[in-house]
């Protein structure tokens, strides 16, 4: 059986050097919380909040490192639950996407585009998708270690990616992973 990680992101949230210096202030430096299953992708232990239509919500969580563009990943509940009509889109596809406001311990942000509801990927090495005979933006199949099968799940390939698929917590709920991680899943190519 051919095997992935199936890891379940939570709500977060990528920053601009332009946004971590309104929101944290000049010359701020992100801190590890913990390293993520992406080279080069930690938490931070730093944490913001935003504003949407229908209120607040604490605890978005930074990931870095810094990016070219604020994205900011919600569940379809979440987005929901804030009002924002968030589409479900691929990470770094945030063209006219809504916006919000972000809110860090030295000041506030509005961004006018960059909230999403991640579809659920798996990342891949190019040798991984040789071995499954998989190209950069084609959709498979995961099973999970229980069961439970994830249909239209895209495939992003990078020779530096380490096999792992990521899905949302209203993915993970209804697959019955919770939060965290299921150790393996079976790629259907």
């Amino acid at each position: 059986m051919n095997t992935c990680l199936i890891e379940t992101s939570g709500r977060h949230v990528h920053l601009t050097q332009q946004a971590l210096d309104a929101l944290f202030g000049e010359g701020y430096v992100l801190r590890e919380l913990k390293r993520l299953s992406q080279p080069g992708e930690f938490a931070c232990v730093e944490k913001i909040a935003m504003v949407g239509p229908s209120g607040l919500m604490k605890e978005l969580r930074v990931i870095a490192p810094l990016r070219d563009y604020v994205q900011v990943e919600l569940s379809a509940s979440e987005a929901q639950a804030m009002g924002i009509d968030a589409p479900l889109r691929e990470s770094g596809d945030v063209a006219g996407t809504p916006g919000c406001k972000l809110i860090g311990p030295k000041g506030e942000l509005n961004v006018e585009q960059g909230c999403i509801v991640s579809c659920r990927h798996v990342h891949m090495s190019t040798a991984d998708a040789a071995h499954y005979g998989v190209a950069d933006r084609d959709k498979v199949k995961v099973k999970s270690c229980d069961g439970y099968v994830f249909e239209d799940v895209l495939v992003r390939v990078k020779d530096s990616f380490v096999l792992a698929m990521h899905i949302d917590v209203d993915d993970a709920k209804a697959a019955g992973i919770g939060r965290g991680v299921c150790p393996a899943g079976e790629i259907i190519a």
